[in-house]
């Protein structure tokens, strides 16, 4: 899935290759996609120029004046701008944006996992009801050190499982846990609740662990591994500096010791069993 660095990239490669285009036509090929009416959802962003880009954690979202267009890629999801002579790919494109420009912005996803809403704007982005169950985003500057223990500490689950909580804190997923977790000298099966505060506040915020591994990511186009690639022409290169996600069998670049693989949640966990000592 790809996770706030991936998410990231998207969106700034579509500001850079689309800008303020105008949105002519809305095709929707599977109406599960849309969430909610796809007639109201066409008739909601068609004609509307694209006046801003924005992110909340794993969401795209676009400003179309009076309208807020939300897109969640979930696990399989993206998107191609294409000329319409470009075949289509019939099975796995679901939605297709025909753009004053003529090209199309086309909307893939093999799974048919990912989610559209549009709303008329009411207030803030954030008001947006997609928003209602979903944390701070995770380079939110106001998510505080005080904040993110008050959380951990009210939950009974391991630390991994609570980075991976979009209610917690959004953007974060399967690979930047890990690579948090080991930055942050923490064991990812640590129950939450057990972390101190300079553990939970200190190492991962206020060390800005979490920002520093995310806004890395960011630079280096995100995390080009398994299903997640670039579908703009952006190849993710965040893939060669991962110190632990996907290393099993591997020396720790700390210490040396071999890299342990194990489930957390039903998710592959990866760190250093001696960098990482488990409370």
């Amino acid at each position: 899935m790809p996770e706030l660095p991936e998410v990231q990239t998207v969106l700034d490669t579509l500001h850079a290759q689309m800008g303020h285009a105008r949105i002519r036509d809305v095709q929707v090929r599977w109406a599960r996609i849309i969430h909610g009416d796809p007639q109201t959802f066409a008739s909601l962003v068609c004609g509307r120029r694209i006046e801003d880009y924005a992110r909340i954690g794993k969401y795209l979202c676009f400003d179309l004046g009076d309208v807020w267009w939300i897109a969640h890629l979930r696990m399989e999801g993206k998107f191609y701008l294409q000329q319409p002579s470009a075949p289509v790919d019939a099975r796995h494109v679901h939605v297709i944006f025909q753009l004053e420009d003529g090209r199309e912005l086309r909307y893939h996803d093999t799974r048919k996992f990912g989610r559209m809403y549009a709303y008329p704007k009411q207030g803030s982005l954030r008001e947006c009801p997609c928003f209602a169950r979903v944390g701070k985003d995770a380079l939110d500057e106001t998510l505080s050190a005080d904040e993110l223990y008050a959380h951990l500490h009210a939950r009974r689950i391991t630390l991994k499982q609570a980075l991976l909580d979009q209610r917690i804190i959004a953007g974060i997923g399967n690979i930047y846990a890990d690579e948090i977790c080991f930055a942050a000298g923490l064991h990812p099966l640590t129950k939450a609740y057990r972390l101190r505060r300079k553990d939970a506040g200190t190492r991962i915020i206020a060390d800005d662990q979490a920002r520093r591994i995310l806004n890395g990511a960011i630079r280096a186009g995100g995390t080009t591994i398994r299903s997640y690639t670039s579908s703009l022409g952006v190849d993710g290169r965040f893939q060669l500096q991962l110190k632990v996600h996907a290393k099993k069998g591997e020396p720790c670049p700390v210490c040396g010791s071999e890299i342990i693989k194990v489930q957390a949640g039903g998710r592959g966990t990866y760190y250093c069993a001696k960098c990482q000592k488990r409370r």
